[in-house]
């Protein structure tokens, strides 16, 4: 299941104790558009095992900061609350599978 992840809601999702997969995107972003329908098919194929959400950058300055967002999309990829990974830009869905399952391994 993908989730809305805000400023406010994200610490929640790291304290589940699962691997957290952050896609940063706005509406206004065609790369993200290109991205968006990849991210949803993970959501569903690692529903149970990994948290996939999306941030919107324009309503989650807290977030951005944080984590230095300066080029979207950005997918950044946590592992006992920690970023392990990033990719930026967009990316074939098998790039990312690769990524999930080196978080699950």
């Amino acid at each position: 299941m993908l989730r809305t992840i805000t400023d406010e809601n994200f610490n929640e999702a790291l304290n589940e104790g699962k691997p957290v997969v952050l896609d940063f995107w706005a509406e206004w972003c065609g790369p993200c558009r290109m991205v968006a329908p990849v991210i949803e098919e993970l959501a569903g194929q690692y529903d149970g095992k990994v948290i996939v959400g999306k941030v919107n950058v324009d309503d989650n300055n807290e977030l951005v900061s944080q984590y230095g967002i300066r080029n979207i999309p950005t997918v950044l990829f946590f592992r006992d609350r920690q970023v392990v990974d990033k990719q930026v830009g967009f990316a074939s869905k098998s790039v990312f599978i690769e990524k999930i399952d080196t978080l699950l391994s």
